[in-house]
């Protein structure tokens, strides 16, 4: 039972943000259809990507360490509402930020459950 609960804790915060991150670079791909030329399209492109590479850059910190992820994860949360205060809806709020704080609350039990685990060994 222990280690299937060790792998669930370990696994499903690395999962989920994975989803997230294939998520958001569904979204960068309606730059295609905006005109702009060649040059104009890949720039645009990397600009949309550059949240994307943001979630996959706290991912790799976060694969060894859990509590920089439940930080870094909470932070773009925060970073996220804030930029876009007031001008989309609710539910936009809670389709991007809502899996980012999803995911940094995830890293910390996983670091918890952890933490807990070496300080019974």
């Amino acid at each position: 039972m222990n280690n299937r609960v060790e792998r669930t804790v370990f696994w499903t915060p690395r999962i989920l943000c994975i989803l997230f991150a294939l998520f958001l670079s569904l979204l960068a791909l309606d730059v295609f259809g905006e005109g702009y030329g060649f040059w104009g399209t890949i720039i645009a492109l990397i600009m949309h990507l550059v949240p994307t590479a943001m979630v996959l850059i706290a991912l790799a910190l976060a694969w060894r360490w859990p509590w920089i992820g439940a930080i870094l994860f909470v932070a773009l949360g925060v970073l996220y509402v804030i930029m876009i205060w007031r001008d989309f809806d609710w539910v936009t709020y809670l389709l991007i930020a809502g899996p980012l704080f999803l995911v940094g609350a995830l890293f910390l039990v996983d670091w918890l459950y952890h933490a807990a685990r070496r300080s019974r060994a």
